[in-house]
């Protein structure tokens, strides 16, 4: 199975993102990063959903979600055409037998302490998928109090805009 990465703009109303996730969900695919946001506009949101399946599958999908009557354009995205980003917090238990080690991989990944007292340090990382997995793979040698991570957000490169393809 393929993982997709796809933008839908979407008009900025009460119901849109029930609507827009119930139909991966009638198609059965399994989203593994959803983020949702205001764009440039309150007019539009933009809804940012990461998932795996087949391409002909994902093609109905698309086809299906232009049907919506909020839907007003879709992208879809890959490493050569895009810019894609996702962020990490993670609080760490700060023991005086594993702070160093902790540090020099935070300052390896470019991650950032956000927080820190005797108990925990809490650290930020903004990079791609692949680098904050591996960064918490890294962090798993030690103790890991929590983590909270955002969904990809993605842009195309190039001039285009997602609003320049609107589907009204």
């Amino acid at each position: 199975m393929k993982r997709y990465t796809v933008a839908v703009l979407v008009k900025n109303q009460f119901g849109v993102l029930n609507r827009v996730t119930s139909m991966f969900r009638r198609r059965q695919f399994n989203i593994s990063a959803l983020t949702v946001s205001e764009t440039e506009t309150s007019e539009f949101s933009r809804i940012t959903v990461v998932f795996s399946g087949e391409e002909t599958a994902k093609q109905q999908l698309v086809n299906q979600l232009y049907k919506l009557p909020d839907v007003c354009s879709i992208k879809e995205f890959c490493e050569d055409n895009s810019v894609s980003c996702e962020l990490l917090l993670i609080k760490m238990e700060n023991e005086v037998k594993s702070r160093d080690d902790i540090r020099n991989a935070v300052d390896a990944f470019g991650a950032v302490t956000v927080d820190y007292s005797k108990d925990y340090m809490m650290f930020r990382l903004a990079d791609t998928t692949r680098r904050i997995d591996d960064f918490i793979n890294l962090m798993r040698d030690y103790k890991i109090l929590e983590i909270c991570r955002t969904g990809s957000v993605s842009l195309e490169k190039g001039s285009t805009t997602i609003r320049q393809i609107i589907n009204l």
